[in-house]
């Protein structure tokens, strides 16, 4: 298959962000990234973002979005926005408490999915969730991450966080297999049990078995590298996160 472009999830340099957006799309281009997910717009408006994108020929993999922005009334202007980063995924990547404090909040948070998707799909849209670590803690006699997903739609997506679920005691590689097709994007994210600022490459995560997953059962579209933990100034981490991917073959 042709090679996966890879990304930067732009809150692993959040700060840099803050203080200059452009400044952090050119830099994060000439490190070689194909593009970014955003986490918030620093103020700027969807015309703005989408001309910074193509003035360093990134192109948009993602958002972080809240829930709410996908409600109601919220629902046509959260897509029109991101039509104009030609950005086709609204990934969810947190829930309030009452959405996932019992199995049954958890089936109603999928039927809510289940719904967006519904809207999303005919407008070339998909709708996802992006885990953390408390999905893989037992609630009711279930994973919540498998109330979720093995109540929702095959189009909802799985964005699945590497280094997030292995802080939940969770390999990703298992629900690589048992949800296939449906990490149409995925955080490269590092974990390591000795150094809580390994750089992707360096910690204990089978990367060989997952991008194996991801390119023959996944559809997965878009690596996004996420990094949290620096031991070296924020930018400089990512640089080195891409190049231990491109050693690695990606």
């Amino acid at each position: 298959m042709a090679r996966i472009p890879i990304a930067l999830q732009l809150y692993s340099v959040r700060e840099d962000c803050a203080r200059d957006l452009p400044g952090v799309l050119k830099a994060v281009a000439g490190m070689g990234y194909d593009g970014v997910e955003f986490a918030g717009y620093h103020g700027y408006s969807a015309a703005d973002l989408r001309r910074m994108l193509d003035d360093n020929g990134l192109r948009c993999a993602g958002t972080h979005i809240g829930l709410d922005t996908l409600l109601g009334e919220n629902f046509l202007p959260t897509v029109e926005f991101n039509k104009t980063l030609g950005n086709p995924f609204l990934i969810v990547p947190g829930l309030p408490a009452e959405r996932t404090k019992s199995r049954a909040a958890w089936q109603e948070t999928a039927r809510i999915f289940n719904e967006l998707s519904a809207k999303a799909r005919p407008l070339d849209m998909w709708v996802g969730y992006h885990n953390h670590h408390t999905e893989f803690t037992p609630l009711d006699g279930e994973l919540p991450w498998d109330t979720f997903f093995g109540n929702t739609v095959p189009e909802v997506v799985m964005q699945f966080d590497v280094g997030n679920a292995l802080v939940g005691g969770a390999e990703a590689a298992p629900f690589l297999r048992k949800y296939p097709g449906r990490a149409l994007t995925v955080h490269v994210k590092e974990h390591a049990r000795a150094n809580d600022k390994a750089l992707i490459g360096e910690g204990d995560v089978n990367w060989a078995e997952i991008f194996d997953l991801c390119e023959t059962i996944g559809a997965t579209q878009w690596y996004i590298v996420e990094q949290e933990s620096y031991a070296f100034p924020p930018l400089e981490c990512v640089d080195r996160c891409l190049k231990n991917l491109r050693a690695m073959g990606k």
